[in-house]
């Protein structure tokens, strides 16, 4: 029986970026969703109900945090595993994410590329339940 490929969501606006990230999940076997927007990335997280959720904070239309809250509002999205990677190093917004049950706050100029492919695999073998 073949393994499961994981779905990963990236809701990220830099093109560039979300290409770069696209490429290398892809690559690490993942099955790979873009949006460059909060409200498409919420459609989409509904639609495809990723296995794991890259959330930038600042999106065009709705931002990551109105996203991350209004995701939670649905069944099928209070349990989605969610990583948020920005630009921002504010602790109002670590808090924040963190108590709409984000797993991860990443600053993106404090990681590599490896480290956040660990980071989402490590999200994958812990269970998780969202408790809000």
């Amino acid at each position: 029986m073949a393994d499961k490929r994981h779905k990963i969501l990236i809701v990220e606006d830099e093109e560039a970026l979300s290409e770069i990230l696209r490429d290398r999940f892809e690559n690490e076997g993942f099955d790979v969703f873009v949006a460059k927007d909060g409200a498409q990335g919420l459609l989409m997280a509904l639609d495809k109900e990723p296995d794991v959720i890259l959330l930038d904070i600042l999106l065009p239309k709705l931002d990551g945090l109105s996203m991350l809250k209004k995701l939670r509002t649905y069944e099928q999205g209070k349990n989605m595993r969610v990583i948020v990677t920005t630009n921002i190093n504010d602790s109002k917004e670590v808090h924040e994410a963190l108590a709409l049950g984000a797993r991860d706050f990443l600053v993106k100029s404090d990681w590599v590329l490896a480290d956040l492919v660990d980071s989402v695999r490590s999200q994958l073998e812990e269970p998780y339940r969202y408790v809000g």
